[in-house]
């Protein structure tokens, strides 16, 4: 009988029993948890209620669910697997996540990975596209940006010493992983944990339980704020370019000169692959020198603030010698895409593994990150508008990056229809990724 044959070579399964086995084999692999995210995420992106979507980030909405039902699903479809195929010799088992040895749940390294490639590949591709404008935007704006990214993270941190204070069944390193996931920042989670080395559990528990909001609320704010205000983006853009603009120069003229030179040098391949993979390596290299001041405190840039730095030197400089670094806009239009939903899909699903168990035990603490999100930002874009008197697109540029929220930039790229937006997030994004490193010791004391 053709039921008996066996074609694949697994155990004793029969050729539909093998077919069947394959196509589960197919499903639970991680990869195919990545595309199904992917594919939902962009569906739901699409949705527009009164003319606000979440575009990209739908994705990350989407992992948030599939990690979420992954928690509940996983350890049945295991179970009815083992029944299914282990007596015929078949062994499967869906992994898209395991549990650690503290007992929180961890990604699958195959999640894990393409997380970390699409954050490489967003920020350089940013950097590399803001860095011809970058330098003479900062240099305009300079004290406007420090100071903000200052004004930023010293409010978050005073809600974060609020609510301690104010809540005495909220301990102090909870409340410090609420804020580093209220603020999307992994180098200050990173510090978090070492400092409250004994509670890392607790700490990463808090930043997963705000990760999902300090992502999504930066990303509805840059949307909802041009919205709100009535703005004319073609009159904004013309302001953003107007505060950018170097003196006694016209932009388009010199970025024609820029262009009309860089035909004339050699260029290593026409879709400009090399030079970005150059732009990656230097950046995880920046990235990863440390400067250690104590036992807890160890500040780098990480990978994204070495890509983003190596990716506006690139971008600002345009070539080393007759070598060209310009990568062409085309590739890097499609690699800060597919590099933000690539990272938008393991962060959000890194996120929903550990979204229930903290909420569902402590529910107010989903209020505090909220909290931690919202105020920051409401005070920043106030102090932006008013005491800088920076143009509206450079305000949310600003405000993404004090905010040290990528994928908020993304969203904001969509939204302003321009990648200078770039520049006031790369601008403010040192600064604010510096001080988080330094809050989990001042909360250490709280």
């Amino acid at each position: 009988m053709l039921s008996s044959i066996n074609l694949f070579g697994t155990g004793n399964l029969g050729f539909f029993q093998e077919m069947w086995y394959q196509l589960c084999k197919a499903m639970v692999d991680p990869l195919f948890a990545v595309f199904l995210i992917l594919a939902l995420g962009y569906l739901l992106g699409r949705i527009k209620i009164k003319g606000v979507s979440l575009g990209s980030s739908g994705v990350f909405i989407m992992a948030i669910v599939v990690g979420i039902v992954a928690t509940f699903v996983q350890g049945p479809i295991n179970e009815s697997l083992q029944n299914t195929f282990a007596a015929d010799g078949g062994t499967l088992s869906m992994s898209w996540y395991s549990v650690g040895a503290n007992g929180a749940p961890k990604v699958a390294p195959q999640l894990s990975i393409i997380k970390s490639i699409g954050l490489a590949l967003f920020v350089t591709a940013v950097g590399l596209i803001a860095g011809p404008k970058f330098f003479r935007n900062f240099k305009s704006k300079a004290v406007a940006y420090i100071v903000l990214g200052v004004v930023i993270i010293v409010t978050g941190t005073l809600v974060c010493i609020l609510v301690t204070v104010a809540d005495p069944n909220l301990e102090n390193y909870t409340a410090t992983g609420l804020l580093m996931g209220s603020l999307t920042s992994t180098p200050g989670f990173s510090a978090a944990q070492g400092v409250f080395a004994e509670h890392s559990a607790d700490v990463a528990a808090a930043n997963g339980a705000a990760y999902p909001f300090g992502v999504l609320g930066v990303v509805l704010f840059v949307q909802l704020v041009p919205k709100i205000f009535r703005a004319d983006m073609n009159k904004e853009r013309e302001l953003l370019l107007a505060q950018g603009a170097p003196k006694g120069g016209d932009i388009d003229e010199v970025a024609a000169n820029l262009e009309g030179s860089s035909k004339k040098l050699f260029e290593l391949d026409k879709f400009g692959i090399c030079v970005f993979s150059v732009t990656v390596m230097l950046g995880l290299l920046v990235g990863a020198i440390s400067f250690k001041f104590s036992k807890s405190i160890v500040f780098n840039l990480t990978s994204t603030g070495g890509c983003l730095l190596v990716g506006l030197l690139f971008g600002h400089f345009g070539k080393v010698g007759r070598v060209s670094l310009k990568v062409p806009d085309h590739t890097l239009k499609v690699f800060r895409e597919l590099g933000l939903v690539m990272f938008l899909m393991g962060s959000g699903f890194e996120g929903g593994l550990a979204f229930l168990d903290l909420v569902s035990k402590t529910p107010i603490v989903f209020l505090y990150g909220v909290l931690m999100t919202i105020i920051p930002m409401v005070v920043g874009f106030i102090f932006a508008k008013f005491v800088f008197k920076l143009c509206l697109l450079n305000n949310l540029g600003s405000i993404t990056g004090g905010m040290t929220s990528t994928p908020a930039l993304g969203s904001l790229i969509s939204v302003a229809e321009t990648e200078d937006v770039a520049s006031a997030y790369a601008a403010t994004y040192p600064i604010a990724l510096i001080l988080l490193v330094f809050v989990p010791q001042i909360m250490n004391f709280i």
